[in-house]
């Protein structure tokens, strides 16, 4: 009953205050209704006042007039917003003391300059990836507290999606690393691992957590609707590709006349190097490399093909997105994204009521320069990081799946999870403490959305300004894991409450992919569809090393061809 009163207090304030011109429209009965169901509404309105058509164009002839009038008061309040007004907004000495004080995991920071030094100096591959990871710990947390401070400036539904672009800036920057330095594989799988993360672990986490003492929690109910459909719709466009693949033949029809192809004498050559002795660690090469050339779909002309549709289905998922973002942020009808929605539920205009009511820490101007110093440190720690996990992944025999599902996007989630482990030190020493803030997000599926449908195709897009050959052609394993992973947390968010029992059960999916890709190498086919340079160069390099005919060269680019397979 307490949470109620104000939000109901509040609605009812805005539906009857006339200072806005939204609310004149309202009770104006000669323009027609304007709800948000649109002209339907407002010409039944308009039929029951007249009953002639002339007066429904007469109001759609003065309908650019009331869209004009109703989005200055909306500019104003935007301004008058962010500027804080209503508000004390702190200085720029109070607003960085507070930044630099707000957690305790800022200790962190002093990993920064170590990290750097340790490359610039050469240390040791593992002492370089050991302070690049720790490093970018603070500055993801920093990252998430100014945009958790410039929502108070943005508003609930603003602010909300600036800090989920923000909580995915270290696996977007991460991203483009690797499409520069061309681990386009190791790309694709930390792309999948991060939808992963924030399908499974975080939200699965924050379920468990903020559920062990209450029956049930809800989520707000319309923008769980569409992400059903937005999460669905983005897992499947990586299921179009696949299948495409899929269905090619395996071998070169017709191949009884003139010179075998250059697939057949490949073949040809490997078969021989396994006589000759080649066992062990080897014979798995050479297996996957017998599958390689007998496949017609492993050529150059088949990756052109691949990549020519995957850019196109790249520019309808930023369409997609886009879209999304414009109704969620932009509805139709009165309200906009300053205030929440008339027939919202009393926690989401509760939500909103406490952005309103609480005071920032920083100012917005120092928020500004705050998230731009971040980002640009994260940028620069990550290329450490990247040009360092190579050998440290080489040293310890770990898998590129592995490697790229579980452990890289596991650094966007280090710092929630060092808060979540220090909950639950404080739940067993001091008896239910408060939950921190952190544990409480809901917002994780969207990113795992805007990851989906903004930053994978946008990564595609620069692969093709680029010309890097990143396609949307997926491994089989990881893109069944992704459709599974989809169904999971689609049918738990079905009717928009969760329990502790559905986040245990979606951690521990997350910890059965975590324990199968650790024994999974990949598809050796698509491996070699996503080499940057021509497919039948290295099929040739591989096969001369097998064939004992190769320089030094040569070995060097059969060992690293090896590596792909």
């Amino acid at each position: 009953m307490n949470e109620k009163a104000p939000s109901t207090n509040t609605a009812t304030a805005t539906a009857v205050s006339p200072s806005s011109s939204r609310e004149g429209m309202v009770r104006n009965p000669s323009r027609g209704n304007t709800t948000r169901n649109g002209d339907l509404e407002a010409g039944v309105n308009g039929a029951e006042h007249d009953g002639d058509v002339p007066h429904e164009h007469h109001r759609r002839h003065h309908m650019p007039h009331l869209i004009e009038d109703s989005a200055i008061p909306r500019a104003k309040d935007f301004v008058a917003r962010f500027k804080g007004e209503g508000r004390r907004v702190p200085g720029w000495a109070e607003s960085c003391k507070n930044a630099l004080t707000h957690s305790w995991l800022n200790a962190f920071v002093i990993f920064i300059p170590f990290s750097w030094a340790a490359h610039w100096a050469h240390w040791h591959y593992s002492i370089v990836f050991a302070f690049s990871f720790l490093a970018i710990i603070p500055l993801e947390k920093l990252s998430d507290y100014g945009g958790e401070q410039m929502a108070l400036y943005l508003g609930a539904s603003l602010g909300d999606f600036l800090v989920i672009t923000l909580d995915n800036v270290v696996e977007a920057t991460l991203a483009i690393i690797l499409l520069t330095h061309c681990e386009l594989k190791l790309l694709q799988s930390t792309i999948v691992g991060v939808i992963l993360l924030h399908l499974l672990l975080v939200p699965g986490m924050a379920f468990l957590t903020g559920g062990a003492r209450i029956w049930e929690q809800h989520l707000k109910p319309h923008p769980t609707q569409l992400n059903h459909s937005l999460l669905t719709f983005g897992v499947l466009s990586l299921l179009l590709p696949l299948a495409f693949f899929t269905a090619l033949p395996e071998s070169l029809p017709n191949q009884t006349t003139g010179a075998p192809s250059s697939a057949v004498v490949l073949k040809r050559l490997v078969a021989r190097a396994a006589e000759e002795g080649g066992h062990g660690k080897d014979v798995a090469i050479q297996e996957a490399l017998m599958r390689s050339v007998e496949t017609l779909a492993v050529r150059d002309a088949t990756r052109g093909t691949f990549l020519k549709f995957s850019r196109g289905l790249a520019i309808l998922l930023l369409i997609a997105y886009i879209g999304s973002r414009i109704y969620l942020h932009n509805p139709p009808g009165d309200e906009n994204s300053l205030k929440p929605a008339p027939n919202a539920p009393a926690a989401e205009k509760h939500e909103e009521e406490k952005l309103e009511r609480e005071e920032p820490q920083i100012s917005p101007w120092f928020g500004i320069v705050l998230l731009t110093i971040t980002v640009a440190l994260i940028a620069v720690t990550a290329e450490w990081l990247v040009s360092s996990f190579e050998p440290v992944r080489d040293q310890h025999k770990i898998s590129a799946e592995w490697f790229g599902i579980i452990l890289l996007p596991l650094l966007s989630y280090a710092a929630d999870g060092c808060i979540a482990i220090l909950y639950f030190v404080r739940a067993a020493l001091f008896f239910h403490p408060d939950s921190p803030d952190e544990l409480a997000k809901a917002r994780s599926i969207d990113l795992s959305i805007q990851f989906v449908l903004f930053w994978m195709p946008l990564v595609v897009l620069i692969g093709w300004w680029t010309h890097r050959e990143m396609s949307l052609l997926f491994d089989l394993w990881e893109v069944a894991v992704l459709i599974g992973a989809c169904f999971l947390v689609n049918y738990v968010t079905a009717d928009a409450k969760t329990n502790w029992v559905e986040g245990m059960v979606m951690v521990l999916f997350y910890v059965m992919i975590a324990l199968v890709a650790w024994f999974y190498d990949g598809q050796p086919e698509v491996h070699e569809m996503l080499r940057c340079g021509p497919v039948s160069e290295t099929l040739a390099l591989v096969a001369a090393t097998l064939n004992g005919t190769s320089s030094e060269g040569g070995g060097e680019a059969g060992a690293h061809a090896a590596r792909l397979f």
